[in-house]
């Protein structure tokens, strides 16, 4: 396992395709942050006054995040903001589900919107789960 962790090419593999995700992911909402601001309500977790800050500020975190990893700058903190968002993000869909909601998940705006559900979930783990290997083999550096 050691061996594994010490492969910087792995690293910049993961690093790029967790990059993208995020910049793809953010510039739909970019493009339409009215859309996006009617998923986040769907959710039914924040009130109303914070809907409008989230679906502006959210993205462009998630881009500024998106071309730190693409780019290699600040690993460990694009590496640990992209851990915790996709844990908050998990969280919704886990809570929207155990309620019941039927919504789309809002991940990347309108266009490319699927369903809350198992699947989301078992992607996110994944991206979860990758943004983790990238932020522990951060700090071996």
């Amino acid at each position: 396992m050691k061996r594994v962790l010490e492969l910087n090419w792995i690293q910049i593999i993961i690093r790029f395709f967790l990059g993208f995700i995020f910049i793809y992911a953010a510039i739909g909402k970019i493009s339409a942050p009215h859309e996006f601001a009617v998923a986040i309500s769907n959710y039914q977790l924040f009130p109303d006054f914070s809907i409008n800050f989230l679906a502006v500020f959210v993205p462009w975190l998630e881009i500024v995040c998106g071309f730190g990893l693409l780019f290699g700058v600040y690993i460990k903190e694009n590496s640990m903001i992209y851990f915790s968002l996709m844990i908050m993000f998990t969280f919704a869909i886990i809570i929207s589900l155990l309620r019941g909601l039927d919504i789309e998940c809002g991940c990347f705006g309108s266009e490319d919107s699927s369903k809350v559900g198992i699947v989301k979930i078992g992607e996110n783990i994944v991206l979860i789960f990758l943004a983790l290997f990238v932020l522990i083999t951060s700090l071996k550096k």
